[in-house]
């Protein structure tokens, strides 16, 4: 794939005429990062997440605003740009620009396709930390599920799978739209079932989290779904999924879970 191309004008795109290399703005993004950072914050990231990933120290405001200067510097990137920009910085194997890859792709998220799919999946099967998976899943990957046609046969599979990152991913990726009183809560709350036995934290987790942020537009169907289920949820599962609910709810459930 070529580098440097003369970006497009238009949504997400850079005005004409001005040539984006994807390896100078990684290389950029790369240095004024580890600019940023410092070896005291790196090692107590590195050990908070229990990565085996580089860390240059620099904080998440820090990523962010590098992230978003990028973008702006250049008007946007173009799909081509944005996705081997996003690339490049993966492969870096810094923690801190995998974190601006995903802002990169979250600020472009409108111009990915269900062809993008695979380069996501990849980056979701390389993350390895919750701190990479939940921005990736809840972010471009949910944004693609909701704009038609959506990508419900990924989802699907991904539910199955046998990496626990990746049937997180299948249930985060509903996160944004049931926040906002929109999306398919009858999938996802068909996929919650089949994984509510499982022992994985980070599932029961993701559960519960999904929930919670649904009990806010949704509240009776949250509950109608948990109260034939207080003998299968996990603690962490339900004490996260009644927080937004009403507090005769709240209470009356959290009462059958503790006495079941």
């Amino acid at each position: 794939m070529p580098t440097d191309r003369v970006g497009a004008i238009g949504a997400g795109g850079a005005s004409p005429g001005i040539v984006i290399s994807a390896d100078r703005i990684a290389a950029a993004v790369d240095r004024e990062l580890q600019e940023l950072g410092t070896p005291e914050r790196a090692e107590k990231e590195r050990s908070y997440l229990k990565s085996s990933l580089r860390f240059h120290g620099a904080t998440l405001p820090q990523i962010h605003g590098v992230a978003t200067a990028t973008w702006r510097e250049h008007g946007g990137l173009d799909h081509e740009t944005m996705i081997r920009t996003a690339d490049l910085l993966w492969v870096t194997g810094a923690f801190e620009c995998r974190m601006a890859a995903e802002d990169l792709l979250d600020m472009g998220s409108a111009m990915l396709t269900t062809a993008d799919v695979p380069f996501l999946e990849r980056l979701l099967r390389d993350s390895g930390t919750w701190a990479l998976v939940d921005g990736l899943a809840a972010g471009p990957v949910g944004e693609l599920d909701r704009r038609p046609p959506g990508i419900g046969p990924t989802i699907e599979r991904w539910a199955s799978d046998d990496d626990f990152w990746i049937r997180r991913s299948a249930l985060l990726a509903h996160l944004g739209s049931l926040r906002r009183g929109e999306g398919d809560l009858a999938r996802f709350l068909r996929l919650a079932d089949g994984m509510l036995d499982e022992t994985e934290f980070f599932i029961r987790k993701a559960i519960g989290w999904v929930l919670r942020e649904t009990a806010r537009k949704r509240p009776a169907e949250v509950v109608a779904w948990l109260e034939p289920r207080v003998d299968r949820v996990s603690g962490v599962t339900i004490r996260e999924a009644v927080k937004h609910l009403p507090v005769a709810d709240r209470d009356r459930l959290m009462t059958e879970y503790r006495a079941r």
